[in-house]
């Protein structure tokens, strides 16, 4: 059973409450308009949420990783596109520069990422590689011809979150180099480093998410990330933090639905009665909570894991894989409550059933969650 200090509780309710007074109020209208909220993104970060996982040396909270899941929990409560925003910034972001950069580029980056002033973005996936990840493509030479070293980076990146916003500061990329695949930061405004115009996607309409394309981009030879050719296994490890990082996300998604539910099945009339007296309905949000609550718990029980320096792969993967298909069957049972007007996006499940098909693809999908949860179980499950 998962227990939380009385200061994570305190801190649960600080974020639920400007969940509810900043954002929940302003989420559908964003979701209509395809809005990146920079204010309230910044808001956030005045909130010090990008910067609890980071210690206070570079601006940040220096609390556990089970307190920035809580955050994530309960922003993603309110709205997705902003959870994610905040899960990517932090994880995918911030995190692989605390991780692996030398002292002078975490003085560089890391304090205005930190303080939510900046974004970064995290260009693993290619339009050919999707769960493949190790098949990049994106070259990045050497290039000492001018006197100081440059990389030459030539390739293209899809589906990359935080990677167009006023504020993106950076992308940190994977590169095929002559050493194997390493990682490259590649700050914004960059000579060669195009961002191409926004997707228009099925949900997360909040998110920034863009496609990226490097042509003969150079970026200093000391912007490379970590030792040349670990970039893959860098990513890997990044993958495993921001897992649980989404299924925190979904466990939030998962909670709003009951939310919603409970309070229209009591004032939704049918046959001169409410719907919630009907154990039709009744047990569909049985069933939610039952979800939610479980969710919460292998979520909560990984990040435990990590927090104690415990080896956490299987239990991440688990948790990403139950949490984010019990956040689709949620939404879906939403949706059906809610009936016909379900079916209209003025209402929030609209928008819950098309923000979580992509819990079950982002951050490695299903299908490799299992993959993953087979290895570590000693299964040869390659096919």
């Amino acid at each position: 059973m998962t227990a939380f200090t009385d200061e994570q509780e305190a801190f649960r309710r600080v974020v639920r409450d400007f969940a509810a007074r900043e954002i929940a109020p302003h989420a559908a209208d964003w979701d209509r308009d395809h809005v990146f909220p920079t204010d309230t993104v910044r808001a956030m970060g005045e909130l010090g949420l990008f910067g609890l996982a980071f210690p206070e040396e570079y601006g940040g909270g220096d609390a556990d990783f089970t307190t920035l899941c809580i955050a994530i929990e309960e922003i993603g409560r309110a709205d997705q596109s902003m959870g994610i925003t905040l899960e990517a910034g932090v994880s995918l972001g911030a995190k692989p520069i605390f991780d692996y950069g030398t002292e002078s580029q975490k003085q560089q980056y890391l304090p205005d990422l930190v303080a939510g002033r900046a974004l970064g973005g995290f260009g693993l996936t290619e339009p050919g590689g999707g769960s493949d990840a190790g098949a990049t493509q994106t070259r990045a030479e050497l290039d000492r011809s001018s006197g100081a070293a440059e990389w030459v980076i030539n390739g293209t990146k899809t589906f990359i979150t935080n990677s167009g916003t006023d504020i993106t500061s950076l992308v940190t990329i994977t590169a095929r180099t002559n050493d194997g695949v390493s990682s490259i930061i590649v700050p914004s405004g960059t000579p060669g480093f195009v961002v191409e115009p926004a997707y228009r996607k099925m949900g997360w309409h909040a998110s920034d998410t863009h496609g990226l394309v490097f042509d003969d981009c150079r970026v200093p030879e000391e912007n490379l990330l970590g030792e040349p050719g670990q970039g893959f296994h860098q990513f890997l490890a990044t993958l495993d933090d921001g897992r649980i990082a989404i299924a925190a996300l979904a466990v939030g998604l998962i909670q709003a639905c009951l939310d919603e539910c409970t309070a229209y099945a009591n004032q939704r009339q049918s046959f001169g009665k409410p719907i919630s007296s009907y154990q039709a309905i009744a047990f569909k949000c049985a069933d939610m909570a039952v979800a939610a609550e479980t969710a919460r718990q292998v979520t909560y029980a990984a990040a435990a894991r990590k927090d104690a320096g415990l080896p956490f792969k299987k239990q991440a993967a688990i948790a990403k894989l139950y949490a984010t298909e019990a956040a689709v069957s949620a939404t879906r049972e939403a949706t059906q409550i809610f009936g016909g007007y379900g079916f209209i996006d003025e209402t929030p499940v609209s928008r819950f059933y098309r923000d979580a098909k992509i819990l079950e693809i982002g951050e490695g999908t299903s299908e490799i969650q299992r993959l993953v949860i087979s290895r570590e179980l000693g299964l040869a499950a390659d096919t």
